[in-house]
C-alpha cells in the first residue's frame, strides 16, 4: 500500500512539474501586454515596433514548438524539458537589464525557444508515464496554459506598479525553480534509443518559418501600404511550403493527414480564428485602458480579471455541459455570446463607464471560456488516444498563428496611435471574424467522425 501510495504521489507531482513548465510560455505571452506603454516609452518605439516584440515570440514559439517536440522525442524529454528550463531562466535574468530593444528583442527570442520546448516535452513525459486517464491529464495541461494566458495581464498589471516592466521576467523564477526542482526528482531519466536515425527536416523548418514570417511583415506594413511583392512572396513560399512537406517522408508538418481529415483541419482553423478574437482583446485592451482612458497599470489589470475570471469560470461548466448534451449547443452558443459581445465592443468609448467595459469584456471571457475547452475536447474526440500528443502540440501551434495573426492587427488598427477610431476599426474585424466561425462550428459538431488514420 506504501508503495502505491508513493507512486501516486510521484505521478502527481511529476504532473505538477510539467504543468508549471507549460504555463511559462501562454503566460509571458500575455504578461507583457500590461507592460507595453512602458518599455514603448523607455526605449522610444512606435506601434508597429512595438509588435514585433509580441509578433516574434509567436513567431518562434510556431516554428520551435513542433521542431523541439521532434528532439525531445530523439534526445529525451526529461533533458530538453531541464534545458527549456534553462533558456527561459537565462532570459528572464538578463531582459531587464537589456540596454536597447535589439538586445531586449533577442532576449525574448531566447525565452521564446525556452517555453517552447516545455509543452511537447512535457506531453511526451506524461504519454510516457502516465498511463491512466491520459487523455484527462494532457486536456488539463491545455486548459492550464490558457487559464495562465488569460491571467497574464491581470498578474503583470498588480506587478508592474511596484517593480516597472523589469517584473514580468523576475516572476518567471518561482515557476521555473519549482519546476525545474520536481521535474529533476520526480520525472524519470530518459531512456536512450537505439538503431535510431534522427531526421531533421531542414527544409520545411526554413519554408516554414519563411512562409510565416513573410505573411507577418505583410500584415504588419499593411499600416503603410499594400506591398503588392511582399502578399505574392507570402503566397508563393506557402505553395512551395506544402507541395515540399506533402511529398517528405519524414515532413515537419504532416500536410497530408490534415488534408486527409477535414474535421480535424477545420477544428484547427476554428481554434485559430477563436484565439485571434481573444489574444486581440488581451493585447488591445490593458494598452487602450492605460492610453485613452488613463488609468493606471494596477487598474487595466484588475479590469482584465472581467475576461479571465469568466473564461475560467466556464471552463468546467462548458465540459460538464458538453458531457451532458453534446458538442454543438455549447459551441454554437458560445460563438453566438462572443459575436454579442463585438457588436458591444463597438459601443465601447473614452467616455464610457470602466463597468460597462468590464461588462462588454467579461462577456468575451464567457464566450473564449464555452470555444477554447470546447473545441480542444471536439479536438480530441476526433483522435485516438495514441495520437493526443501531437494533436496537442499541433493545437499549441494553431493558437500561436492566432496569435500571430492578433498581434498584427493590432500592429495595423492602431498605426495611427492607441484611440477609439483605431478600436472601432479592430472591433470590426473581429466582429467579422465572429461571424465567420459560425458556418464551421455548426460542420464540426453535425455528427462524430471516426479517425481512420495516424499521425505520422
Amino acid at each position: 500500500m506504501l508503495d502505491k501510495d508513493n507512486n501516486l504521489k510521484n505521478k502527481k507531482l511529476l504532473i505538477l512539474a510539467v504543468a508549471l513548465g507549460s504555463i511559462l510560455n501562454p503566460l509571458n505571452t500575455t504578461m507583457i501586454t500590461i507592460a507595453l506603454p512602458e518599455i514603448q516609452h523607455q526605449f522610444g518605439l512606435n506601434s508597429k515596433s512595438i509588435s514585433w516584440l509580441i509578433a516574434s515570440y509567436f513567431i518562434v514559439s510556431a516554428i520551435f514548438l513542433p521542431l523541439i517536440g521532434k528532439f525531445s522525442d530523439y534526445y529525451g524529454r526529461k533533458k530538453i524539458f531541464l534545458i527549456g528550463l534553462s533558456f527561459v531562466a537565462i532570459s528572464s535574468l538578463f531582459a531587464p537589464l537589456s540596454p536597447n530593444f535589439l538586445i531586449l528583442l533577442g532576449m525574448r527570442t531566447i525565452q521564446a525557444i525556452g517555453t517552447s520546448a516545455l509543452y511537447p516535452a512535457g506531453i511526451g513525459i506524461v504519454r510516457n508515464n502516465i498511463k491512466e486517464n491520459q487523455n484527462r491529464v494532457i486536456g488539463t495541461l491545455a486548459v492550464f496554459a490558457t487559464t495562465s494566458a488569460a491571467f497574464g495581464p491581470t498578474i503583470s498589471g498588480l506587478l508592474i506598479q511596484y517593480g516597472g516592466w523589469p517584473v514580468i521576467f523576475y516572476v518567471n523564477f518561482p515557476v521555473i525553480i519549482l519546476s525545474g526542482v520536481l521535474a529533476f526528482f520526480y520525472i524519470p531519466n530518459d531512456y536512450k534509443k537505439k538503431d535510431t536515425v534522427f531526421h531533421l527536416d531542414v527544409v520545411g523548418v526554413v519554408l516554414f518559418g519563411s512562409f510565416i514570417s513573410c505573411w507577418m511583415i505583410f500584415f504588419l506594413s499593411l499600416e503603410e501600404r499594400f506591398y503588392v511583392g511582399i502578399l505574392l512572396l507570402s503566397i508563393l513560399l506557402t505553395i512551395l511550403f506544402y507541395l515540399y512537406e506533402s511529398k517528405g517522408k519524414a515532413p515537419f508538418i504532416n500536410v497530408n493527414f490534415l488534408i486527409n481529415n477535414a474535421n480535424i483541419s477545420l477544428t484547427y482553423i476554428q481554434y485559430i480564428l477563436a484565439t485571434l478574437v481573444f489574444f486581440a482583446l488581451l493585447l488591445t485592451m490593458p494598452i487602450y485602458l492605460q492610453k485613452v482612458l488613463q488609468i493606471n497599470s494596477q487598474l487595466a489589470g484588475l479590469m482584465m480579471l472581467s475576461i479571465s475570471f469568466f473564461s475560467m469560470i466556464m471552463t468546467p461548466l462548458t465540459t460538464r455541459w458538453i458531457e451532458k448534451i453534446g458538442y454543438r449547443l455549447p459551441l454554437i452558443i458560445g460563438a453566438f455570446i462572443g459575436l454579442i459581445g463585438t457588436v458591444l465592443l463597438l459601443t465601447t468609448k473614452q467616455s464610457s463607464p470602466l463597468i460597462w467595459i468590464f461588462i462588454v469584456m467579461s462577456i468575451m471571457g464567457i464566450s473564449n471560456g464555452i470555444q477554447n475547452i470546447g473545441l480542444q475536447n471536439r479536438l480530441y474526440s476526433f483522435v485516438r488516444p495514441s495520437e493526443s500528443g501531437i494533436a496537442s502540440g499541433l493545437l499549441m501551434t494553431s493558437r500561436f498563428l492566432g496569435n500571430i495573426l492578433a498581434s498584427s492587427l493590432y500592429g495595423v488598427t492602431f498605426a495611427n496611435g492607441i484611440n477609439d477610431e483605431g478600436k472601432n476599426s479592430l472591433s470590426i474585424v473581429l466582429l467579422f471574424v465572429s461571424i465567420v466561425i459560425i458556418p464551421g462550428l455548426f460542420f464540426i459538431t453535425k455528427r462524430s467522425f471516426p479517425n481512420m488514420q495516424q499521425f505520422e
